[in-house]
Formats: structure tokens, sequence, C-alpha cells
């Protein structure tokens, strides 16, 4: 073996000891949480050994169960409710600013498009109060109308997203839709929805994981516990009152987790392709 060889062995030995020492620090939250869902309460906190000594799946069962008068089946349903809707509501609003923005020309069409954009740096606590406020005189609250329709309007991010994957197509191809007899519904439908397919699903990715997270926005608008959705669900699980059943959650944190877990195992690759490729023009 020469010693440019080794020289390269030894390189690419360190490289791949450093990455995983750093995704091991990364995931060992979740690990931690994930070993714990098996463990007793009294193990949790006295043992320092991260698996489980026996595996207690009934942590599952009670977790699940929640209470007598509702279980978390209707917490998880709550959450893909707000969520699915919520996404699909957002993505095709953005899309269809984003075409307004990318392809129709009108007056002040450059300053609203920086009034738009200077709203992804606005902080939601800033606009919390009036929009409750709002929702509140409309008779919304203790209802998903606060947290799903506004998402109707379009996200800023989304609508930026769209833009930019939109300018990249040629104009040629609006030119010869119209000549066809297209609309400009039909030419967006037709032609331009499908060609910006890395955007649509990096947004609708990006969509998922922020509403199936989200805790705030519940928080304000859901008194009802049958109305809670997961991250509600297991706030509820910490009672300073009373002895806290961590091992349950734990549990149903692990199964929180697991529809983000799937959503990116499926949907990597179209992440990467979309946020690589938005800066880019044709």
């Amino acid at each position: 073996m020469t010693e440019h060889r080794m020289r390269y062995i030894i390189k690419e030995s360190l490289f791949h000891i450093i990455v995983i020492a750093l995704g091991y620090v990364m995931l060992y939250p979740i690990l931690w949480m994930f070993f714990n869902s098996f463990k007793t309460n009294a193990e949790i906190f006295n043992s320092g050994v991260l698996l489980p000594s026996s595996w207690k799946l009934d942590n599952f069962i009670r977790g699940w169960e929640f209470n007598r008068s509702v279980s978390f089946s209707v917490f998880f349903y709550n959450s893909f409710y707000y969520t699915i809707i919520s996404t699909i509501g957002a993505v095709i609003a953005s899309a269809l600013v984003g075409y307004g923005f990318a392809r129709i020309p009108f007056r002040g069409r450059s300053f609203w498009y920086a009034c738009m954009f200077l709203t992804i740096m606005i902080p939601y606590q800033v606009v919390m109060v009036p929009q409750f406020i709002i929702f509140h005189k409309l008779g919304w609250i203790n209802s998903f109308k606060p947290l799903i329709i506004p998402q109707f309007a379009g996200v800023p991010f989304f609508i930026f997203l769209m833009v930019q994957f939109i300018r990249q197509i040629p104009y040629e191809l609006d030119d010869s839709a119209k000549i066809d007899g297209c609309n400009r519904f039909s030419i967006f439908s037709r032609i331009i929805f499908p060609l910006i397919g890395p955007a649509v699903i990096t947004s609708t990715i990006f969509s998922f994981y922020w509403r199936w997270d989200d805790f705030l926005g519940p928080l304000l608008y859901l008194n009802k516990i049958r109305l809670f959705t997961v991250s509600l669900a297991l706030r509820m699980f910490s009672d300073p009152m009373t002895s806290t059943d961590w091992s349950a959650i734990f549990a149903m944190g692990t199964l929180s987790l697991l529809p983000v877990l799937i959503i990116f195992l499926i949907f990597q690759k179209h992440i990467v392709q979309g946020l690589v490729t938005t800066g880019l023009k044709g």
C-alpha cells in the first residue's frame, strides 16, 4: 500500500469518525427519549444507563389511553386534521401568489413583493395579540379556524420559494400556451405548477413539520380538551400538583415523532433539491 493511499484511508476514517460522533451527539436526546419510553419512572431518574433493564410496553398503552374521557387517538386525529388542511391551503395559496409575483405584471409589484418578503422577518409574537383580538371578535376561539384559514392566504417563505422557481421557467412556454388559447389559470395549472414540483414538495414538507410541531397557536385558540393537538396533550401529562407519569410522556413523545420521521425519510432528497435550487436562475 502506497503512502498516498494510507493518508487517504486515515483522512477518510477520521472524517467518518467525527461525523458519526457529531451525529450521535445530535441524536442522543431522541435516543434518550425513545429508550426512556420503555423504562419505569424510577429507572428514568435513578439509572444512568441508556438501555432499559426491562422493556415496559404498558407505558404506551397507559399513555395512549390518557384518561377515561378521551384517548390519544383524538389528539392524533386533531393534529392530522390541522396539519393536512393547513398544509394544503398554504402550499396552493403560496403557489398562486408566487405565480402572480413572478409572471403577472401589475403596478407596484416590486414594492408589494418587498413588503411580503419583509414579513418573513416579523416574529409571530408581534402579530399574536392583534390576531387573537380579531379572531375573538369573529367568534373563532375554540375552533381550528384561526389556525387553518390564515394559511389559505399564503406563507411568505413559501411564496419566495415559488417565485424563485417560477423565474427559472422560460417565458416562451407561457407564450406558446397563450397561442393555444390558455388563460392565466390554465397556464398556471397545466404548465407552471407541474414544473415547480421541487418547490411544492419542499413547501409541503416544511409546512407539515411546522404545523405538526406547533404549540403556541393551539395553546392560544384551543381550550377544550377534545380539540387539543398532540403537542398540547403532551403538556397535559405534566402535573406539578401530583406525580408526573414521565414514562407515558416519553412513550407518546416517541409516537408523535413517527409522522415527522416517516415524511423526512420518504422526501429527504426533495428537501435538499428544493433548497439547493432555490436561488438559481435559468
